[in-house]
């Protein structure tokens, strides 16, 4: 059994990929082609935003977008340390400093009664993680930005897809970003990732940045980056669109699947009212998370640890001044979390076997 299971996906629409594969190598036009502007029209119908701007993944998405608010040396931004690094890693890059605020227990996403005791003057944004397939409430951050005059980056790597209230993730911010890491739920065969905005003036800004800083060939007027986007990748997410939306429906299916059979031996996750969950990682809870790992790798059933140590307690991040303890509920989360192989086309004999591993393991420990 694979942990992601990339290859059925692969088989189911394989004709589509080979397909436009083709069309691209005919053409010829690798870089920029017209591959680009298609799926960039998909993704923007379907957030509701008025652009979306592809990039060369996820990571360079959330630096372009700091990069377009004028983000740079002196200021802050808030996020959360329990994250992939790219989160707070691209706010260094662009010479600024992360300020954490916990997580909230239930959905592992921002606390957001925390939020606005971190913003000081020099706060410049706010950049929640939609961690694991569901959005925190950004009704309610949206709210704290306006009083303070910020804006709000929702870094929805994981959660395309994913709905709260009837709005679509990556719709619902001043910007938002997403990544086409092939594990995500929509995904391509490489690097890439995307921008979404509303805003006509932080679209130019974003597609400037993403090529060398300049709209036209030859003209740089800002300090941008080699951020395109492969058209071979869009001609691959192309063939896999017609096909997401029934994805998202498998992945919630599943998702509930688990649920119903593991609520009452883990801590299964919990879906926020007015939310929908992508589950691009199927996260139970377990105080013997590693005991338990290593139970279900005995017979046969790969796992995940995602994160195994908050970013707080990564070296890198060690100038910030942080301490262990300085945001306990991150801290506990990542010592009991443990993701369980959940793709759309995972078999139910598979799941069932993954489930009663699961119940025999937990019985033992």
């Amino acid at each position: 059994m694979d942990f992601i299971d990339l290859k059925t996906q692969y088989q189911r629409f394989k004709p589509a990929i080979m397909d436009r594969i083709h069309r691209v190598l005919e053409h010829g036009q690798f870089i920029m082609g017209p591959e680009v502007a298609e799926i960039e029209s998909h993704l923007a119908d379907y957030t509701g935003t008025k652009h979306a701007i592809t990039v060369a993944s996820g990571t360079d998405s959330l630096e372009i977008a700091l990069r377009a608010l004028g983000i740079g040396p002196g200021h802050e931004v808030i996020t959360v340390p329990f994250t992939w690094i790219s989160t707070a890693e691209v706010i260094l890059q662009v010479g600024a400093r992360p300020v954490f605020v916990d997580i909230d227990p239930l959905d592992f996403n921002i606390a957001v009664d925390r939020i606005e005791e971190a913003i000081t003057p020099a706060t410049k944004a706010l950049l929640p993680v939609s961690l694991f397939g569901q959005m925190p409430d950004y009704d309610a951050i949206n709210q704290i930005a306006a009083r303070h005059g910020l804006p709000v980056i929702e870094d929805a790597a994981q959660s395309f897809g994913a709905q709260r209230n009837g709005r679509r993730s990556c719709g619902v911010t001043t910007i938002a970003s997403t990544s086409f890491y092939p594990a995500k739920p929509l995904g391509c065969y490489g690097e890439g990732g995307a921008l979404f905005t509303s805003d006509d003036h932080l679209a130019q800004l974003m597609r400037a940045i993403r090529t060398h800083g300049g709209i036209r060939r030859h003209y740089h007027d800002l300090v941008g980056m080699n951020g395109r986007f492969d058209t071979l990748q869009a001609a691959i997410l192309l063939a896999k669109w017609p096909g997401f939306s029934k994805e998202v429906e498998l992945r919630g299916e599943l998702g509930a699947r688990y649920t119903a059979a593991l609520q009452d031996i883990c801590q299964t996750p919990a879906i926020r009212s007015g939310n929908t969950h992508v589950y691009a990682q199927y996260t139970i809870r377990v105080p013997q998370r590693d005991a338990l790992a290593s139970a279900l790798s005995e017979r046969g059933v790969p796992t995940g640890i995602y994160y195994p140590k908050c970013l707080h307690e990564q070296p890198v991040f060690s100038p910030l001044g942080y301490q262990s303890g300085d945001f306990p509920e991150a801290e506990a989360a990542s010592r009991e979390v443990l993701s369980l192989p959940l793709n759309p086309y995972l078999e139910k004999t598979d799941q069932d076997m993954v489930i009663e591993a699961v119940r025999h393991a937990l019985a033992g420990l």
